[in-house]
């Protein structure tokens, strides 16, 4: 499967459509465990495209404040090695150091890391633009036939491993993205109701 050609700039877009297909995937979509995601998970050429459609995202101003890092399993494996050992340092309980399973287990994981900074627009509206970014990835991924989770963990806010995976001062990790294909079918999970979190202004 490869994405349509690109609309030139300034050309119409074709106006939405109903999409049966669509809200069927919409409605049974959820997350998968990231350790049991296993291969095959996106080539070279179809994360390429699937980060393409993440990009069109909701961005306030075209600030494009977000960035990606695709992460093998070589890369995330030294990555774990030397979490695991400041994990010992920092005197941090055992479960920090088992939630690295979940870093190394999927064939690809990508890092969404808000760049937010102060400018034109709020920062708020920046970090928003973050989340929309991993979850349209999340989406898109979808589309090409994997399964995806969506996390943080301890290592994603601390100012020590940060560094780890190139994330700079100001930098934030918007999540960590693993794709793959789930060992176990997924099972549904209570959903939110959503009558009761709704309301309704004339």
């Amino acid at each position: 499967m490869t994405l349509p050609p690109p609309v030139d700039l300034g050309a119409p877009l074709p106006s939405p459509v109903p999409s049966a297909e669509l809200v069927n995937r919409l409605a049974v979509r959820r997350s998968a465990p990231a350790q049991g995601l296993t291969a095959p998970g996106p080539d070279a050429a179809q994360m390429a495209e699937i980060l393409t459609l993440a990009a069109r995202s909701p961005d306030h101003g075209k600030m494009t404040p977000w960035r990606f890092v695709v992460m093998g399993p070589q890369s995330r494996a030294e990555i774990a090695d030397r979490l695991r050992t400041m994990a010992v340092q920092k005197g941090l309980p055992s479960k920090a150091q088992a939630v690295l399973a979940k870093l190394v287990a999927s064939p690809v994981c990508v890092l969404v890391v808000s760049t937010a900074a102060p400018g034109a627009k709020p920062v708020w509206e920046q970090e928003l633009s973050a989340g929309a970014v991993c979850m349209n990835l999340e989406h898109a991924a979808s589309a090409f036939g994997f399964a995806s989770s969506w996390i943080t963990d301890w290592y994603s806010y601390d100012v020590d491993a940060l560094p780890l995976f190139g994330v700079t001062e100001g930098e934030k990790v918007a999540g960590f993205i693993h794709l793959g294909t789930p060992a176990e079918p997924l099972l549904e999970r209570d959903r939110p109701d959503v009558a009761a979190l709704t309301s309704t202004l004339p």
